[in-house]
């Protein structure tokens, strides 16, 4: 049995995609990772989840 809902989508609810990063400004994922989401394996919602974790900690802004 597969447990890829165990990995929840990051979604915050706001969606904006920011054209200078190409990242949700809610999510910090770029439109392919959001729209792909459903389809991705445990080990790929992972990794997306990392690199989204890098993404904030280097301080990615919107401003």
């Amino acid at each position: 049995m597969s447990n890829v809902e165990d990995i929840v989508s990051p979604c915050i609810g706001v969606c904006t995609l920011n054209d200078a990063t190409g990242f949700c400004q809610g999510c910090y994922r770029t439109i392919e990772e959001i729209r792909e989401w459903w389809n991705m394996s445990d080990e790929a919602r992972a990794k997306t989840m990392g690199e989204l974790d890098q993404r904030m900690a280097d301080g990615t802004s919107f401003d």
